[in-house]
């Protein structure tokens, strides 16, 4: 079987998330340190290790079958490329900032200025949409000194926390583009490969299934368990045990991180004990 291959960032944090998904996934891979290529030893798959802003194109031209990007390049220089999964990490924003001295009050105050940035699609397409004409100056790093020493009025780039920002005395004024790490597809892809791919996207799907939820066991007594299972979103219903102590059972269920701790304060007040957490390693439904 021909492997598939899929491009990943050569280094920085993407990097480092894609393969700790990948890992997680059961996919282990051989590489040494500057590998460029290395191959996956228990799955069809073989890496590549490549410029971030160079992936699309690749994808495109059908070099590599697959590939974990930030979906701001891919915006940037992919559009026409499809997504499989979005992976939920890696999550940043593409805006637009100001220097902290300069008034703003709607996006019609940007008309006719200079504009710094890496990406220049994003933005072209942002103003296009809003009827507005700017002056855009391509840069690549250091794009936030622009304002500073007199290239530009303003700039647009990535924001993760904001303190590369703060640091330059800008403010960010207008948010383009929400991203995060998607797996995207050749349009290339082959039959084979993309059979591959069914098989990476079931795994990556539990995978991130099970980083969004929490495995939860605690006590109950009987004369309370109604109203603590009605408590409890469960994947289908909560598990229910007897315990030795009569009249006590223990309940199990699996409960979302984003409801987690206001389950728990629920339950406990309804008179729930012994609470336990775990973390799920993979969930399959």
């Amino acid at each position: 079987m021909e492997p598939i291959k899929i491009a990943i960032q050569k280094s920085g944090r993407l990097n480092e998330d894609s393969l700790r998904i990948l890992k997680d996934c059961g996919i282990s891979i051989d590489n040494g340190r500057d590998q460029l290529k290395a191959a996956a030893r228990d799955f069809p798959m073989e890496v590549l290790y490549l410029r971030n802003g160079d992936i699309p194109q690749y994808l495109r031209d059908g070099v590599v079958d697959i590939a974990i990007i930030g979906e701001n390049v891919l915006f940037e220089k992919g559009k026409d490329i499809r997504v499989s999964v979005r992976l939920g990490f890696s999550k940043c924003r593409v805006s637009l900032a100001l220097p902290k001295s300069v008034d703003y009050s709607e996006i019609g105050d940007l008309d006719g200025k200079r504009i710094a940035t890496s990406y220049p699609n994003t933005v072209r397409h942002f103003l296009d949409k809003a009827g507005i004409s700017a002056d855009l100056h391509i840069i690549n790093g250091s794009v936030e000194i622009a304002p500073n020493i007199g290239l530009a009025d303003a700039i647009c780039d990535i924001v993760s926390s904001g303190s590369t920002l703060f640091k330059n005395n800008l403010k960010e004024v207008e948010v383009l583009l929400q991203s995060e790490a998607v797996l995207a597809v050749s349009p290339k892809i082959g039959e084979e490969q993309e059979g591959i791919l069914r098989q990476l996207q079931f795994r990556i799907e539990s995978v991130l299934r099970a980083r969004q939820n929490k495995y939860v066991l605690m006590n109950a007594p009987n004369d309370r368990l109604e109203e603590i299972i009605a408590l409890l979103p469960g994947m289908r219903s909560p598990t229910v045990l007897p315990l030795a102590d009569e009249g006590w059972s223990s309940v199990h269920t699996v409960i979302n991180r984003e409801r987690f701790w206001e389950v728990l304060d629920e339950v406990k007040k309804a008179g729930a004990e012994g609470i336990l957490v775990c973390p799920i390693e993979k969930m399959v439904l």
